[in-house]
Formats: structure tokens, sequence, C-alpha cells
């Protein structure tokens, strides 16, 4: 194993929602990729268009529970890591795969004259990267460790998000109506690094919490029956993950010593614009355009209760540039009600809030192609279920000497994700 000097590229960080959000927070979001908007159409709706909700043709109580299954394919590197203009290493890699599992609620109230509430309970974001070293795995004709720079970078990068979403809408006129809620969120992040595989005898731990709160706002207006016009505002939350000194562990060989730590991360706005025309109260065709406020994130800076080493400082300590993107998504979904069977499908095409320049391990992401579909079966009057796929297909990215900032040099490919939810709904 080479040996190598400690540098100030060095960076970790903990990811929050948005390259990492979680749209689809249902079984017919899932269906048609996000495009969810101007036409919704159940318990969901307090979530996706809380606006909405006046418009239901129901005198009852609507709810919505479901499981959604989530397999995060592995992101493969091929290339060197530079540390500095003179130490560049081969750093070829693999994460792990990842597979968990995400539940949701959604519920409605019957209606109270013009009124109508409802509220969600759901996982709007989250993500899980480990980039492991397995200590007989090799990088190609070299006798280092295959992902060893990776977990320098990202050995472990986890965040977990609960949100409860209670909501109001108001019906002004028959064709208008006004909704909002309180966004009420708790989150979970750990980080773990290990300089150990290249000779860098520095290591941390941290595991942080918090609970944050946000307002989300719609609006719909119909000017024909079977024409919807939508707007949602969904308000940035920024959250201060907090560790307890017994929760942030920083090592220098094997001495290690704890610390009380903190880190702001924006969870990202985003506006949605969305129209939808019904043919025939069967065929139903909807756009949507979403824009996600990333700029908001600048740096990532750990600050830490007591004065860390200086050999730390760097690695650790010093703020570490993101200045992420606005980013744009465009989503196109169809809806075919057959009787007792709906069917669902579409396609959107998702803009990656990272620079190329500011790429890393922790989230090596690209533009993305969603395809998606799901069908809902009725089985009476009062109670359906129904099941969905989504496939999000990942671009792959290469990176020139020279164009990124934390000395990667090669091709990230593969990546993405592959979702499942089922769900069943019941009227009461």
């Amino acid at each position: 194993m080479r040996k190598v000097v400690i540098v100030s590229i060095f960076t970790s960080s903990l990811i929050v929602a948005g390259g990492y959000k979680i749209p689809e927070q249902s079984l017919n979001s899932m269906a048609l990729g996000g495009a969810y908007v101007a036409h919704t159409t159940g318990a969901d709706s307090a979530y996706f268009n809380p606006a909405n909700m006046v418009f239901l043709n129901l005198d009852k109580n609507i709810m919505e529970a479901g499981l959604t299954l989530v397999h995060l394919n592995e992101n493969r590197f091929r290339g060197k890591q530079a540390l500095s203009p003179t130490n560049i290493y081969d750093a070829n890699g693999t994460s792990e795969v990842e597979n968990k599992s995400i539940p949701y609620f959604h519920y409605i109230s019957n209606p109270i004259g013009n009124f109508r509430w409802g509220m969600s309970l759901i996982v709007p974001a989250g993500l899980k990267k480990r980039w492991l070293v397995h200590p007989n795995r090799y990088t190609i004709n070299t006798n280092e460790f295959e992902n060893a720079y990776q977990e320098l970078f990202a050995k472990e990068f986890t965040l977990r998000v609960t949100e409860f979403n209670p909501a109001l809408s108001y019906k002004i006129f028959d064709n208008l109506s006004i909704g909002g809620g309180v966004r009420l969120i708790y989150s979970e992040g750990e980080v773990y690094n290990n300089g150990n595989y290249v000779n860098l005898p520095i290591r941390r731990e941290m595991q942080g919490n918090t609970i944050e709160y946000g307002y989300n706002l719609a609006t719909t207006y119909r000017p024909l029956s079977d024409i919807n016009l939508a707007m949602t505002y969904r308000s940035n939350v920024n959250l201060n993950e907090k560790a307890d000194s017994k929760d942030t562990n920083l090592y220098i060989g094997n001495i290690g010593k704890q610390y009380s730590a903190n880190v702001n991360i924006p969870l990202p706005a985003s506006f949605n614009f969305a129209i939808s025309k019904t043919w025939l109260d069967r065929f139903t065709l909807e756009f949507d355009y979403e824009r996600t406020y990333w700029s908001k994130y600048k740096s990532l800076d750990f600050n830490y209760g007591s004065k860390i080493p200086s050999a730390l400082v760097g690695p650790f300590d010093n703020p570490k540039i993101k200045n992420w993107k606005d980013t744009d998504t465009f989503r196109l979904g169809a809806t075919i009600k057959m009787d007792n069977i709906t069917y669902m499908l579409a396609y959107a095409k998702d803009e990656t809030p990272i620079p190329k320049e500011y790429i890393s391990y922790e989230l090596p992401d690209s533009d993305a192609n969603i395809y998606s579909m799901g069908v809902r079966i009725d089985i009476n009057d009062a109670l359906s279920w129904g099941v969905a796929y989504l496939h999000d297909e990942k671009d792959t990215t290469t990176l020139k000497a020279g164009e990124n900032k934390n000395g990667i040099i090669g091709k990230f490919s593969k990546g993405g994700a592959d979702l499942i939810t089922t769900s069943f709904s019941y009227k009461f």
C-alpha cells in the first residue's frame, strides 16, 4: 500500500433529500412518476395537493396505507483519485447494493362545509451509500484494496427523514380552492470515514438527529370541469443535525476523542405547476413541471463543541464547498380508468443538482430518465388495492483531470434505483 499524506480536499458529508429526494409517496404518485399534482383522486391529495381535498366527490373519510420497497443499485467507479497534484492513485470501486422499505399513510376527513382536512405520514427523503473495503478484493492490476479511497471519503453515508404533514383546504368558488399544511420533520444521519486502508490514520464516526418544521401551500383552478390547473409550494427546511458528545468520535491512529457536533443542511424548497385534461371521464393526461431550489446548499460546515486536533481541521472541520444548482424536472403521466381497474404509466426527466466539479463519492449523482407504471383495482365501493413500479436510470458521468474539485478522475456508471409500491385504500 502506498503511503500518502492528509490533504485538505478530504471531505465527507451528511446528505439530505433532493438528488436524494423521494417525491413518490403513494401508489398513484409512484405509478405516475410524480405527475400527480393537478389530478389527485384519493387520500394522498392531503400531501400532493391539499387544495384538491375539497374537490373529491365523496362525503366520506378516506385513507390509504402502503409500503414501498426500494432497491438502490450499485455505483461503479473506474479511474483515479488525486490527493494532490503529485499524489494520484488507482481508485476503482463499487458501492454496496442497498435495499430498504418505506411505509406511508394518508387520511382525509369527510367535508365540513367548504372545508376539509387531512394528514400524511411519509418519508420524503433518504439515502444510504456505502463503499466498504472487502479484504480480498483488489483493484485491477494493483495490490491496493478496491473501495479504499472511497471508504476514506464515504465508508457509510446514511440519511433517514420522516415527515408528518397535517393539511387543510377551503373551496372559495366551485372551481377554485386553496390549501396548505405544516411540515413536521424528524431526521437522522450517520457519517463514517476510514483512512486506514490508504495509510491515513484518521477516522470519523458521527450520528446526529433533529426535529424541524416548515409549510406547504397549494391552489387549484378548474376553468372547465375536465381541466385542472394547480400550483404547489413546499418550503425549505434547514436540518440542523445535532450529535451529543457520545455520538461523535474523531480518531488519529487508535486514539479517539468524543465531541458534540452539528451540521446544517437544507431540505430544499420546491415549486410545482401542473395541468391535467380528462376525456370521457376515463382517460387523463397530466403534465407537471417541478423546480427544486438546491442552490440553498452552498457549503457543508461541521461545527464541534470544543477544539479538535489541528491534524483533523482540514479533513473534518473546514467548510466544504458544494454550490449546488436549482433543478428542473419534467413529468408526463397518463391514467386510464376501465370499470373497476385503473391503469397508469409515466415518464419523467430529472436533473441532478450537483455540478461536475463538486461530485463526490457520497452521492455520485447524474441526470436521470424515470419510467413508471401501475394498476389499481377496486374490490368494491369502499376498498381498493394496487401495485406500482418505478425505474430510475442514471446517466454515466465522466470526469477529466482537473475537472473535479475533489480530485476524482474517471467514470461513474450504473447507479439508479428500482421501486415497487403496494397499497390499499378504504372509504368509510
